[in-house]
């Protein structure tokens, strides 16, 4: 009973905020801890369920590096980042597909549609959701300021990516039906091939592409951060 009173305490509160968001698409980018820890995994689908009965939209795009580098460490592959970036070679991008594209984003679905709303698991390769290009060294550098010094001229990324284009209009329709879409952040690009991409932008790419009231970001650290490594509460 304490909880249940809990609960309606906290849907008081949050009435206004309801009112304001009621209808408007908001974007959850999923990842961290919040995927691994069996409480938190709850807690995230019963809030989401939560989101969608109050009368929002929301999206989610999830991540998986933690299970993609426990995979590949089953299968005898050593995980290889470069500047944070996770390089993708044929053999890993199949285990990245499988990953996130299978069991991850099939389970995240299953689990919101378990809590009693109607979610639906696709990759952005399905029905050309998400449109790649390639993520090299020289935009990783120039978008982040990387520090290049150090890479021989044969080293990049491999099958890394970066969102070209979104068809919005696969999501709307799943908006539509009254189902919450749950996506694996990869793409095609226009050489047919399967690219890997951040969860990040992928989230922000779809947040802009349908217009979203709000981007949501889950994450292990504290937040976004400047050049000065200050925190920074609000983006433009």
């Amino acid at each position: 009973m304490e909880e249940l009173i809990k609960k309606a305490n906290v849907l008081v509160e949050a009435l206004p905020y309801i009112r304001a968001f009621a209808g408007k698409t908001v974007v959850l980018k999923y990842g961290g801890k919040a995927m691994i820890d069996p409480a938190l995994k709850e807690g995230f689908a019963t809030d989401v369920v939560l989101m969608k009965y109050v009368g929002l939209n929301p999206v989610v795009v999830h991540g998986g590096g933690p299970q993609i580098d426990q995979m590949l460490k089953r299968l005898a592959i050593e995980p290889k980042f470069r500047q944070g970036v996770r390089v993708t070679d044929e053999a890993t991008m199949e285990i990245v597909e499988m990953v996130l594209g299978g069991t991850i984003n099939k389970e995240i679905a299953s689990l919101i549609s378990r809590h009693g709303a109607k979610a639906v698991g696709l990759s952005g390769k399905d029905g050309g959701l998400i449109q790649a290009k390639p993520f090299t060294k020289a935009e990783w550098a120039k978008k982040l300021g990387a520090d290049l010094s150090g890479w021989g001229e044969d080293e990049d990324y491999g099958l890394v990516g970066d969102v070209q284009a979104v068809d919005s209009s696969i999501l709307k329709n799943l908006q539509s039906s009254n189902a919450i879409p749950v996506i694996a952040p990869m793409g095609v690009g226009k050489d047919g091939r399967t690219y890997n991409i951040n969860a990040d932008l992928v989230a922000g790419a779809i947040a802009g592409a349908l217009l979203a009231e709000k981007l949501v970001i889950l994450t292990d650290v504290k937040g976004i951060k400047d050049e000065d490594g200050k925190l920074v509460s609000t983006l433009a």
